[in-house]
């Protein structure tokens, strides 16, 4: 009986290391259309992404699992302010957004994703006189990455292991001369952000996820 017994608990063990082995490890996505490339993050309210290829119509998303890449077709919805979010058939790991500004010297966490793999680092929120917006550092991730890192995710973090979405970095501001001159990365933050919930009305009542052996 012991026998049986040890024998069960070995092909549950089995059979929970095979489940499950595809989890998404990063709320980045690769955002590809006839226009190119950029990024985007998967929340709550869908993939959001900037629009900077200007895409029209189909697209694709490139998400990461555990063991590999998934691929999924899927349509560009426009929304105000030259955003866009998409949808996926299949469940994505998300993250939440906040819609608290932050303040100069504020710790932020970028992410994105280049040919050679994901990458992240942090920087300071940045204040400039005169200038509107979030402004952060002009971190070299976001231009020796290999493809575009436009839409690359600012995140606040929300405890230890948790972050949330501040923002998507929409590209460069040059200051050229008094306080702060240099040049520093755009973030479309929260003064944008708020559209994506305002639009998807449907959101919670959304078609019910699909399940397939492929993102099992």
């Amino acid at each position: 009986m012991r026998l049986h017994a040890l024998t069960a608990s070995l092909a549950l063990l089995a059979l929970s290391a095979c489940t499950g082995t595809k989890t998404l490890a990063d709320p980045t996505v690769v955002v590809r259309s006839a226009g190119g490339t950029e990024l985007g993050v998967a929340t709550d309210y869908g993939v959001i992404f900037l629009g900077a290829t200007r895409p029209a119509g189909s697209i694709e998303l490139e998400s990461w699992f555990g063991d590999g890449p998934n691929i999924e077709p899927t349509v560009a919805e426009p929304v105000e302010g030259d955003l866009y979010v998409a949808e996926t058939e299949i469940r994505l790991a998300t993250v939440p957004m906040t819609f608290v500004e932050p303040a100069p010297g504020d710790v932020v966490v970028v992410r994105g994703r280049g040919v050679q793999g994901p990458w992240q680092v942090e920087t300071l929120v940045r204040s400039v006189p005169g200038i509107e917006g979030i402004l952060i550092d002009l971190l070299p991730e976001l231009s020796d990455q290999g493809q575009d890192q436009t839409g690359a995710g600012v995140f606040l973090r929300d405890g230890a292991e948790s972050m949330r979405l501040l923002g998507m970095v929409s590209g460069q501001v040059e200051v050229l001369e008094g306080e702060g001159a240099g040049t520093y990365a755009a973030v479309v933050g929260p003064r944008d952000l708020w559209r994506v919930v305002v639009h998807r009305k449907d959101q919670g009542r959304r078609r019910p996820w699909v399940y397939r052996e492929d993102t099992m």
